[in-house]
């Protein structure tokens, strides 16, 4: 492997594991023997992180190529392709 790769596998490996332990120690504040929160405080924190990951997703799909164009002809009305600059 050359040195890119194996530094994007290093860093993103250990940067999603944080990610992921960050979201299961979030995912302790749902102890309501521990916490009080209103519907609204996890309607907004989740509005939050969706917002963040498809901007972290777009920033990926960006950089493969992979932007997401609006077609009429698709049930999913977003197809998925390289798009010229």
């Amino acid at each position: 492997m050359n040195g890119k790769r194996e530094r994007f596998l290093r860093v993103a490996e250990r940067r999603t594991n944080n990610i992921l332990s960050d979201l299961r120690l979030l995912g302790n504040c749902s102890n309501r023997q521990n916490y009080e929160f209103s519907p609204e405080d996890v309607k907004r924190i989740f509005q939050a992180l969706d917002a963040e990951v498809r901007r972290i997703k777009g920033l990926f799909e960006s950089a493969l190529g992979n932007a997401r164009q609006f077609t009429l002809r698709d049930k999913q009305h977003f197809k998925t392709g390289s798009h010229s600059k």
